[in-house]
């Protein structure tokens, strides 16, 4: 492909502040787990990060950061934000509200900043792999660069499985 490729919300501000990262690119225009992106990218799936946006109780949005293989634990999230609940954001909500859509949000250039949350394995991870901001593009750093971009917290957030 030799035409020139529009960048992202979240490229465009790590340009900007010369944070380190590298970009994959890959086929967008078939529908991908995190998983099969992980496998696609021949990328450890701990170190894959998908970015999940959440409403508390209160009305306030969140944005929770785990690995592609986990499920977000709500009542974890809630803990970790101090809300009694959080619910995730439906899909037709999302681009308006992040300029992002459905598979393709990245916690970096949303259009307001969102609390955000990293489950604490990204603790582990020398780099994360997360979206660039649209189907198609994953973005990787290291947690400490990421943190130049967007302040977040880590918590423990996934539910655990049975063995």
């Amino acid at each position: 492909m030799a035409d020139k490729t529009v960048k992202t919300n979240a490229e465009r501000m790590l340009d900007k502040m010369k944070i380190a990262h590298k970009e994959y690119l890959y086929d967008g225009s078939q529908a991908l787990s995190g998983v099969e992106v992980a496998a696609l990218l021949g990328q450890d799936v701990r170190r894959v990060f998908k970015t999940l946006v959440t409403v508390g109780k209160s009305g306030a949005h969140y944005v929770f950061m785990i690995p592609v293989a986990e499920e977000l634990d709500l009542k974890k999230a809630a803990r970790a934000v101090g809300e009694k609940s959080v619910e995730m954001v439906k899909s037709k909500e999302l681009l308006p509200l992040t300029g992002y859509v459905h598979g393709g949000c990245s916690p970096i250039g949303m259009k307001k900043f969102f609390r955000t949350t990293v489950h604490e394995s990204a603790k582990d991870c020398s780099e994360i792999i997360f979206s660039g901001g649209k189907i198609g593009c994953q973005i990787e750093t290291s947690p400490e660069n990421l943190a130049k971009a967007v302040r977040f917290g880590y918590a423990d957030i996934v539910k655990r499985g049975e063995g």
